[in-house]
């Protein structure tokens, strides 16, 4: 058997996934821009609906870069939130290790000297920093605005899948998000959001989960549909030149059919991106490709080439008996 060894460049690769997330290269629809400006213009968190892979978490880095909106690190980036299934309120503010501020009590009970300070354990998180920030007497007390850099100003905040969390948890933020405020009890401190800034709220969610009413009327709503042809072609010239054969309509053309051949989770404008990079590495595409007619060497590359599009076994199979027979 011969041997066979990497044949890719690892730095090359890291590149392509950072030219992916680059914002400068996010396409706005001029629906999206109004969502975007009703959002800014009220105060409102913009909640965003759409297939996985559609472009609303890489928005909230739009929207930060754009108005060139830094984090406590002083980068055009939104603080982030990834909700999980055990998320809870207090989370998307601040977190206190509590098993740590015990241990540390313990031993210097044990050694003498004076208690730790709670508040030396207490870590505020996305929106809980991004309301300290627009408050410049919270941004002067180091104990509670710690590592923050900069002057009192606004930020961007990103709370992705929050369909992912808990159902309470949408209720148990509701006066923070509407007032941009919030307690740590733990030192009885209230912190709130300051009179010249407000933070710039973007929450997404990919499944159709029932929110509150509540909830919802205090979010700008925006579902980003599916590009279509015009767009997508739009979309891979922003990422590939717009002179690249890979932007070729016969691709897209084929791409689309695979959405409508599989039948569990269909790839989106992530998915497309990526596997026509992967073709191009291949040097998949000729002058003369034709769909219909593959060769097979065609057919071994694109059969190949469909573990970047098909996410199970069953849509895999689906590809491989229409598409590469």
């Amino acid at each position: 058997m011969p041997e066979v060894s990497f044949n890719f460049d690892l730095p090359k690769v890291s590149a392509l996934k950072a030219k992916e997330r680059d914002p400068e290269k996010y396409l706005l629809s001029p629906e999206l821009v109004s969502a975007v400006k009703v959002s800014l213009s009220l105060g409102q968190p913009l909640f965003l609906t759409g297939e996985p892979g559609t472009g609303k978490t890489l928005l909230a880095y739009k929207i930060a870069h754009h108005f060139r909106l830094a984090n406590d690190e002083g980068k055009y980036q939104p603080f982030v939130f990834n909700t999980k299934t055990t998320s809870t309120a207090q989370d998307l503010f601040y977190t206190y290790d509590a098993v740590r501020h015990f241990r540390d009590a313990n031993i210097r009970r044990t050694e003498g000297g004076p208690l730790p300070k709670t508040v030396d354990y207490i870590e505020l998180q996305a929106l809980g920093k991004a309301i300290a920030l627009t408050n410049p007497e919270v941004l002067r007390d180091e104990l509670i605005a710690k590592n923050m850099v900069g002057e009192a100003r606004a930020s961007v905040v990103l709370i992705d899948e929050i369909d992912k969390a808990p159902t309470d948890f949408p209720n148990d933020i509701l006066y923070e998000i509407e007032n941009m405020a919030f307690e740590i009890r733990e030192i009885g401190k209230k912190i709130r959001a300051g009179d010249d800034f407000r933070p710039v709220v973007v929450m997404t969610s990919n499944s159709e989960k029932n929110l509150p009413d509540a909830f919802l009327r205090r979010c700008v709503f925006y579902h980003i549909p599916f590009p279509d042809k015009t767009q997508l072609i739009r979309i891979v010239q922003t990422h590939l030149g717009s002179d690249s054969p890979y932007t070729d309509e016969r691709l897209i053309d084929h791409f689309l059919d695979v959405r409508e051949a599989v039948k569990k989770k269909k790839p989106a404008t992530a998915e497309l991106i990526g596997w026509l990079r992967m073709l191009e590495m291949e040097n998949f595409f000729s002058k003369d490709l034709n769909f219909r007619r593959l060769t097979n060497d065609e057919k071994r590359l694109l059969r190949f080439s469909y573990s970047v599009l098909a996410k199970n076994k069953d849509d895999l199979a689906i590809l491989e008996q229409t598409f590469c027979r």
